[in-house]
């Protein structure tokens, strides 16, 4: 059994809901132990790092040091937590001129007995593709997808470092043991504006719209990322009337492949209907 922290942030209390829920309950399916980070705050996204650099990895570390006390590695979904956890643990292990700065900030001592991971990274990693295979229900055969990472998952390597920056595979390959056609297409980490959603909307929607337009030039039916922020952005910021693909998260696709029993109350949460092409490809009711 799998025993690790579990650090939810807060997308996943609010606009990815559904992210939370498929992928606690893909990691229940698996037979993991997750313990929610005792009082944990919010990871200060990009922001706090924009305004202060210190204060970015501090709010991270706090929490850190509230899982250093559980003694558990720390599990992370949202792809944006995920690079700021990481990036103050990738702090608090190098020089030790910052890591005091941030050490004395939140007040505790690092022991680097803990590591931060990606649920990304942890499923296609530590788990055996035989586990995948022996709890396929339901394959996803003729459903086309294309992998969408994002910025902040992959990049950068010397902070991230479980997948290739420029081609990340991860996700292609689970979605394969899924039964998947993973369709081939340069755009797995480019932006989606996410930054730039609030103070320039108009570039955002620009950028959603071409990452619409080529994932139906590869021939995919949804694109499946691993990012709350990313999949808000391609839900509600392409532009008006402009249709193209729905979007996934990929846990709620391994809970689809395993037959899962909430899925579909997951996928009605969706601004982007989904479920009608499942139904299309009978791999829902």
């Amino acid at each position: 059994m799998m025993r690790m922290s579990y650090y939810p942030g807060c997308s996943l209390e609010g606009t990815g809901k559904e992210y939370a829920l498929s992928a606690l309950s893909v990691c229940k399916a698996f037979g993991f132990k997750l313990t929610e980070v005792e009082d944990w705050n919010c990871c200060g996204g990009l922001s706090a790092n924009k305004v202060d650099p210190t204060l970015g990895l501090a709010l991270p570390a706090r929490n850190l040091a509230r899982a250093q006390n559980a003694g558990l590695d720390v599990l992370v979904t949202c792809a944006a937590c995920y690079n700021r956890l990481r990036s103050a643990e990738y702090a608090l292990r190098q020089g030790p001129k910052q890591a005091r700065m941030i050490e004395n900030l939140v007040g505790f001592s690092f022991n680097k007995a803990i590591k931060v991971y990606s649920l990304l990274e942890v499923l296609s990693q530590k788990v055996e593709a035989r586990e995948f295979k022996v709890r396929v229900k339901r394959p996803l055969t003729g459903l086309r997808v294309v992998c969408y990472y994002g910025c902040l998952l992959v990049r950068p390597p010397s902070i991230t470092g479980f997948d290739n920056p420029e081609n990340p595979t991860s996700m292609d390959e689970l979605m394969t043991r899924l039964g998947a056609e993973v369709r081939p297409w340069s755009y797995k980490t480019e932006c989606c504006g996410a930054m730039h959603s609030v103070i320039n909307p108009g570039l955002t929607e620009a950028l959603v719209a071409r990452l619409l337009r080529m994932a139906q030039e590869a021939g995919a039916d949804a694109l499946v990322t691993a990012c709350p922020l990313c999949h808000t952005n391609l839900e509600m910021r392409r532009p008006r009337r402009a249709g193209g693909p729905p979007c996934f998260y990929f846990t709620e696709l391994v809970a689809l492949a395993f037959d899962l029993p909430e899925t579909l109350s997951w996928l009605s949460r969706h601004w982007i209907e989904p479920v009608s092409l499942l139904r299309r490809l009978s791999l829902v009711g």
